[in-house]
């Protein structure tokens, strides 16, 4: 070979090298971690799971093709929180969604570098999460789900449905800022209503079991569940609202469809859909610290009318009337 035609062919192949070395990056196999709250076998984990793979599609992102996802569902154990989260970072995905408030927790303190993308997180910030909704400032941001203030109107709710019930025993998760905002905001709506408040801290279904039974002894009595730590005991929940005829408000729209009597909050898929476009643009490179934490843009009021036969309640036409569904 001809010194001239040597130094054309490599020059000709340094010029495909970067074109090469692009196509390699573009089909390398990307990771996404997944930590939820709720089981494997839950049909509202599955859902948003789906929600979640299906506008990663709409993105271009193929699970199977040029995407993992390594899921960890907790299914209420909350003792598996940390033991997950730490399989997970030890992954090195190139991003972690974490699903429910007690997820990001165990999260955060196993690591400070892998980006991580929240969904129906009361409060990041009260909770330490992020600096500030608009300038998340580390590897973490996402999408909020409630402001305490609307969680008084639970207390409105249950005295409107149920106007004899003078006593709530109220649900909350102890361990986390958005369980102490959201009891303070009910009581300071209750205490107005003439509705005595008793918490009760979630934490198995032998305690929950146990302090419903003895609450529903003495009459006039409602429940009011709020978000985080017990969405993974709902069946049990809902089933001893039905057994001991206790009015009952709900957080979101799956304990309606599970029976439950009335919900109030927000979407709790849409954020997954959401939560795909951040995480697609994580994987494009931008940081997590630049990207706002985002607010729900709507709150749904679902109400169960077969439920309510089954307690002897009529619902107000009012009521009826801005209910978004009803389930009959």
């Amino acid at each position: 070979m001809q010194r001239r035609d040597f130094i054309t062919l490599l020059g000709g192949a340094a010029a495909t090298w970067p074109l090469t070395i692009r196509a390699q990056q573009s089909e390398r196999v990307r990771r996404i971690g997944m930590l939820n709250i709720l089981g494997s076998d839950d049909p509202e984990a599955q859902a948003r799971a789906k929600v979640f793979e299906q506008a990663l599609q709409q993105l271009g992102w193929t699970v199977g093709r040029d995407l993992t996802i390594e899921a960890r569902q907790v299914g209420g154990d909350t003792d598996r929180l940390r033991r997950f989260a730490e399989e997970l970072t030890a992954l090195a995905p190139d991003v972690i969604v974490s699903v429910g408030s007690v997820a990001v927790g165990p999260l955060q303190q196993a690591t400070r570098t892998i980006p991580i993308v929240f969904v129906n997180v009361p409060d990041p910030v009260g909770a330490g999460f992020v600096q500030s909704m608009a300038h998340p400032g580390g590897n973490i941001t996402g999408f909020s789900n409630f402001e305490y203030s609307m969680s008084g109107k639970w207390a409105e709710l249950l005295k409107q449905i149920a106007p004899n019930v003078t006593r709530a025993l109220v649900l909350r998760d102890p361990t986390s800022a958005a369980g102490i905002g959201q009891f303070g905001a009910v009581r300071s709506v209750a205490q107005s209503l003439g509705v005595e408040l008793t918490p009760l801290n979630v934490r198995d279904t032998d305690e929950i079991e146990r302090s419903v039974v003895a609450f529903a002894r003495s009459g006039n009595g409602g429940m009011i569940i709020t978000a985080g730590g017990s969405a993974a005991h709902r069946g049990l929940i809902i089933g001893l609202a039905a057994r001991h005829k206790l009015p009952s408000v709900y957080p979101y729209r799956y304990y309606a469809v599970d029976g439950g009597l009335i919900t109030y909050g927000p979407n709790t898929r849409d954020p997954l859909r959401r939560a795909a476009g951040y995480v697609d643009r994580i994987l494009k490179g931008e940081k997590p610290a630049d990207m706002p934490v985002q607010a729900p843009t709507k709150y749904e009021l679902i109400i169960n009318l077969k439920t309510a036969k089954a307690l002897g309640l009529t619902i107000p036409q009012s009521l009826l009337a801005t209910a978004d569904e009803v389930i009959e």
